[in-house]
């Protein structure tokens, strides 16, 4: 699968990652729900390290059709609520 980070690029992950990722787009639509900023922050950052770990990032001049787009690690709570509204970063 592809994943677009907004504002940083495309990597390509092997669909076994899916479950892990799955689980942190759970916690952060819990932690939206709670409107727990903290804990938004926290797990952002693991979703997109585990991104970043799991994946190999396409070349710069690269643009392939993404299957997941997640919001640039400086994103905030209102604005990925936002990207929410359809339920969830990452399809069930």
């Amino acid at each position: 699968m592809i994943v677009r980070i907004m504002g940083e690029g495309q990597w390509t992950l092997e669909d076994s990652h899916f479950d892990e990722l799955n689980k942190l787009d759970d916690e952060l639509l819990a932690e939206m729900e709670t409107g727990d900023a903290e804990g938004f922050r926290r797990t952002l950052c693991a979703l997109l390290d585990e991104v970043r770990r799991c994946g190999a990032p396409l070349a710069d001049d690269a643009l392939e059709p993404s299957e997941l787009i997640l919001p640039a690690p400086d994103a905030t709570l209102e604005e990925v609520r936002a990207m929410l509204s359809d339920g969830g970063l990452i399809p069930g």
